[in-house]
């Protein structure tokens, strides 16, 4: 497929047409690798994309246990 190079302000670009963004998943990014002779567009996921369905899996498994230091405990205060 070739598509033109066009002028963006003092910039130029490509279009991508609104079916290669949606197979490819393309968002509101686009992460660009730069390789010796091509360039690679990947899609950039939405932060904590998929925290939901790890942090299920981990109460699931009984590995959500907290594992740090109780800062309300009774030995840290004074009377």
């Amino acid at each position: 497929m070739e598509v033109p190079v066009i002028k963006i302000g003092n910039s130029k670009g490509i279009l991508l047409g609104k079916i290669i963004l949606e197979h490819y998943c393309f968002g509101e990014k686009i992460e660009i690798i730069m390789k010796e002779n091509h360039i690679e567009l990947h899609p950039v996921p939405p932060p904590r994309e998929g925290w939901d369905r790890a942090f299920k899996v981990m109460q699931e498994s009984g590995e959500d246990d907290f594992i740090g230091d109780d800062v309300l405990d009774d030995d840290f205060f004074e009377e």
